[in-house]
C-alpha cells in the first residue's frame, strides 16, 4: 500500500484563503485598496513576508492587484458583469431592458426571501439606512434627480442581496449595479409620465418589502419583490403601447 505525502501548508496559503474567503463574503469589494502591509499584517498576526507571499498568489489569480508604490487592490474587473460598450448597448435597447425585468424578477425575489431569512442585525441597519436614503429621495421628489434616485432605489436592492448571504446573488447583483442603476433610471422616468400612482406605489412596494424582511417574513418578502417588478413591467408596457398609438396617429396626420 503506497501513502501520499503530507504536505505542510504554507502560512501565506491560509492569508490567501482569508483575503478570498473576504472577496467572496463582499467584505472586500472591487477596486478596494488594501490596508498598508504593515497594518495588514498586524490585523492578521503573521509576518510581513509572509503576507507579502501571499500578495503576490492573489495577484497571480487575477484578484489584487498591486500598484508600484500605490499599495495593493481588489481587481476592478471582479465588480463588472459587462463592458462598459455593452451597458451602453443594452442601455438604449428596450429589448433588452424588457430582458432586464424579467432577470430581475427571478434573482430580486430570491435575494429578499433569503435575506429574510437569513439578514443579522447589522444587516437589517444597513438595509434601513438603504431604505431611508430612498425614502429621502420620494420625499423630496422636486429636489431629487432621476440619476440620484436610480442609485437610492439601485442601492437599496444590493442591500437586500447583502443581507442574502448568497455569494453568487450578491456577486450578480454588484456585477450588475451599474445596469440596474440605469435600468430603474429609464423605468421611472417612463412609468411617472404614465400613470399619476405610480410614485405612491413603489414608495408602498419598497416599504413592504423592507417591512417582510427585517421581520423575517420570507415567503412575503418573496412575493412583494415578484410584484414590484410585475408592475414596473405592467406599466412600462402600457406606455410602450401608448407610444406605438401615438406614433401610428401622426404617421396618418402626416399622411
Amino acid at each position: 500500500m503506497v501513502f501520499d505525502q503530507v504536505r505542510q501548508r504554507r502560512l501565506s496559503d491560509d492569508i490567501v484563503d482569508r483575503l478570498e474567503g473576504m472577496i467572496l463574503e463582499g467584505t472586500l469589494t472591487s477596486g478596494q485598496r488594501l490596508p498598508a502591509e504593515r497594518t495588514l499584517a498586524e490585523q492578521f498576526g503573521v509576518s510581513r513576508p509572509s503576507l507579502r507571499e501571499a500578495i503576490q498568489k492573489l495577484v497571480a489569480k487575477g484578484l489584487l492587484v498591486s500598484r508600484q508604490g500605490g499599495g495593493n487592490y481588489v481587481a476592478e474587473a471582479l465588480g463588472s458583469t459587462f463592458s462598459d460598450p455593452l451597458l451602453k448597448l443594452l442601455e438604449g435597447s428596450p429589448e433588452a431592458q424588457r430582458d432586464l425585468l424579467e432577470f430581475r424578477h427571478t434573482l430580486e425575489a430570491s435575494c429578499a426571501y433569503y435575506a429574510a431569512q437569513r439578514a443579522t442585525a447589522a444587516d437589517r441597519e444597513r438595509l434601513k439606512v438603504a431604505f431611508d436614503a430612498l425614502q429621502d429621495c420620494y420625499n423630496r421628489a422636486d429636489e431629487v434627480s432621476r440619476a440620484e434616485e436610480g442609485v437610492a432605489d439601485a442601492s437599496f436592492h444590493l442591500a437586500i442581496a447583502e443581507a442574502s448571504h448568497n455569494a453568487v446573488l450578491l456577486h450578480t447583483i454588484r456585477g450588475l449595479f451599474d445596469l440596474l442603476k440605469r435600468n430603474v433610471v429609464t423605468n421611472i422616468g417612463g412609468m411617472y409620465r404614465q400613470r399619476t400612482e405610480t410614485r405612491d406605489m413603489l414608495i408602498s412596494q419598497h416599504r413592504e418589502l423592507y417591512e417582510a424582511i427585517v421581520q423575517g417574513r420570507a415567503d412575503e418578502a418573496r412575493e412583494v419583490s415578484s410584484r414590484h417588478i410585475l408592475y414596473v413591467q405592467e406599466v412600462l408596457q402600457e406606455a410602450q403601447q401608448e407610444a406605438q398609438r401615438v406614433a401610428r396617429s401622426e404617421r396618418r396626420s402626416g399622411h
